[in-house]
């Protein structure tokens, strides 16, 4: 399995073929959720064939949007389906990381340890200090695909998937929730001066 050689494939996709509109979905989160899985599985002690699985399913979880922006995690699957055999990963391979990719999709359901990890990797920012600036770049790409256009609707929309949003792993509970829980409050106070 040439896990490098994947990474290097999907990357150059990703840097050359995302659609700038994505300021969210972009090679930069991809990065961000690539270090934050390898970061949260270290600390949940993941390792061997499933740290890999884990990193290739982390570089892809977000690849269907160059092809699709609707289901971009089955877009994501096609893509993996498609390109991982050539770097030489079995078929359980790719459907493990398929599987783990499909996790991803809200509302967000992992069915083991490693699929916990990617999924708190890919929402890790609601519980860091940066969850405003990398939050304007999802309200920036909400607007241009039309998908809402006030700040009210915005913050109405963070009210409630922050209230329903919840970590899975020992590490993020222990480490993001707190935060996240600060940046709920900030939102609803937002949301309640504007209606004061």
């Amino acid at each position: 399995m040439d896990a490098e050689g994947a990474r290097t494939y999907i990357l150059q996709r990703l840097r050359s073929e995302l659609p700038s509109e994505r300021s969210y979905h972009s090679l930069a989160h991809t990065l961000d959720v690539y270090a934050s899985a390898i970061d949260i599985a270290e600390r949940e002690g993941i390792e061997g064939e499933d740290l890999t699985l884990l990193k290739v399913a982390a570089l892809f979880h977000d690849a269907g949007f160059v092809i699709s922006d609707r289901d971009h995690e089955e877009a994501s699957c096609s893509l993996v389906r498609e390109h991982l055999p050539r770097f030489a990963f079995t078929g359980t391979q790719v459907e493990r990381i398929c599987e783990l990719i499909d996790a991803t999709r809200i509302p967000q359901s992992p069915k083991d340890l490693v699929a916990e990890v990617l999924c708190d990797a890919d929402l890790d920012y609601l519980g860091r200090a940066d969850f405003v600036s990398i939050g304007d770049l999802l309200f920036a790409e909400m607007r241009a695909y039309g998908v809402l256009s006030t700040e009210q609707e915005w913050n109405e929309l963070q009210e409630r998937f922050l209230s329903r949003h919840r970590y899975f792993t020992t590490t993020n509970r222990a480490q993001r929730e707190p935060v996240k829980q600060k940046h709920l409050a900030d939102v609803r106070a937002w949301l309640a001066r504007r209606a004061g």
